[in-house]
């Protein structure tokens, strides 16, 4: 398992690397992952913590016991060929261990959220979690995430650009391969983060605001995700059609085989 997660986590890191736009579906169980996997457009796959809690009834941040959400990790992992990189929150207590833990189950990389935490601390668990890399022998693919404006809305937009990278700079000072930074934008914002991270380090989130895959990529921006909001727009249609054949609808013909 470690040389394969080794060689998975190896070509994550390349793709963030790569001069094209890094797109990452997020998925929360087995056989969306696998449906999701069987694209030739898919490169790797991203797991959404808040998907996965909501899966198996449990609200977002670290609700939802550790045990259960590697082991969900872990599936998703094992049930396809290209490399998955996993949201573990902020690590449930233990960065180190919960990536010790995920690389076990075959995760080539992992989103750490710093909850705006003061930054020595923050940046210690990053180190851990790299070390955690390090340790197995596998160029683990950390994606650190600041919450400098999911948890910084009393600020100005100039303080949380500048949280963001001081952050961010110290993440990636600790061996992250990029740096997440969630938040709904516009293309200054992206230019002045890129400016301050370095081109192909920032990862951000598909939000309206921002500007699109092909514009981020000309940015310089290495990842984009959709966290959540891929299991809201499943859901919304799982009761679109519950609302059809309630009203006496058919099921539409061209229904998919499972994977």
């Amino acid at each position: 398992m470690t040389s394969n997660t080794a060689l998975k986590a190896a070509e994550l890191r390349r793709l963030h690397e790569a001069p094209e736009l890094l797109t990452v579906v997020n998925v929360w169980d087995v056989v969306g992952a696998r449906a999701v996997a069987a694209l030739p457009q898919t490169r790797a796959l991203a797991t959404a913590s808040h998907s996965i809690a909501a899966t198996f009834g449990y609200p977002d941040g670290e609700v939802i016991p550790r045990d259960l959400m590697l082991d969900m990790v872990g599936r998703i992992a094992a049930s396809v060929d290209v490399p998955v990189t996993a949201d573990l929150e902020a690590g449930y207590g233990d960065a180190g261990d919960t990536m010790r833990r995920a690389i076990d189950l075959g995760v080539a990389g992992a989103n750490l959220e710093d909850e705006l935490k003061p930054l020595t601390d923050a940046a210690a668990a990053v180190a851990a979690a790299v070390k955690a890399g390090d340790d197995a022998g596998v160029p683990f693919a950390l994606n650190a995430r600041t919450d400098a404006f999911l948890r910084g809305g009393h600020r100005s937009l100039d303080e949380n650009i500048a949280d963001a990278i001081e952050r961010g700079r110290a993440y990636l000072d600790e061996g992250a391969t990029c740096v997440f930074v969630p938040g709904n934008f516009g293309e200054d914002v992206v230019r002045q983060l890129v400016a301050g991270l370095g081109e192909r380090r920032l990862s951000v989130i598909g939000l309206g605001e921002l500007p699109t895959p092909a514009r981020l990529a000309e940015l310089g921006v290495a990842r984009i995700s959709y966290g959540p909001y891929t299991q809201r727009a499943v859901l919304g249609g799982l009761q679109d059609l519950a609302s059809t054949l309630y009203d006496g609808g058919v099921l539409p013909t061209d229904l998919r085989p499972l994977n």
